[in-house]
């Protein structure tokens, strides 16, 4: 019986500090998204992809694929310099699912205001605002939260 219930209460343990784990990941993961917002609006290309793996995959809004931390720098570093230069970017959050204790499903929603033009094929509603739909896949290695991959795509409706 005792060994019985020193299972049982080292489970549940185990179950307490799993949830605090997942929910510190959780604070963790939406801490970086912050920071990604925080870098887009100052301009800062070395700083925004600072939680991108080495080895990631992005795939930006007109479909097109890079590979690489580097790749994903330079692009945005040539993007916030010239057609999103003045741009204000706002990202939410809207779930974050632990598909394994090491790696999650992030969905963003974003609005982007403030720019002159958008590539061919982006289009903004009436309101000025580009949305976009974000999805970043997350791994969790050497202690940290890293993004592994980059989707993101315009909303085309309402």
């Amino acid at each position: 019986m005792r060994l019985t219930l020193a299972l049982l209460a080292a489970a549940a343990s185990s179950a307490v500090q799993a949830g605090t784990s997942q929910s510190t990941d959780e604070a963790r993961i939406r801490q970086i998204i912050a920071e990604e917002e925080s870098a887009w609006n100052r301009r800062d290309a070395q700083a925004y992809p600072s939680h991108f793996d080495e080895e990631g995959g992005f795939t930006n809004v007109l479909g097109t694929v890079f590979y690489g931390r580097h790749a994903f720098e330079e692009r945005h570093a040539q993007i916030l310099a010239t057609v999103f230069k003045n741009t204000v970017l706002s990202m939410i959050v809207q779930k974050i699912r632990f598909i394994r204790p090491d790696v999650a499903l992030v969905d963003i929603d974003t609005e982007m205001r403030g720019f002159k033009a958008l590539p061919p094929g982006v289009h903004a509603p009436a309101d000025g605002a580009l949305r976009t739909r974000l999805l970043q896949v997350m791994s969790k290695e050497r202690g940290d939260w890293w993004i592994v991959a980059y989707h993101n795509i315009d909303v085309k409706g309402p």
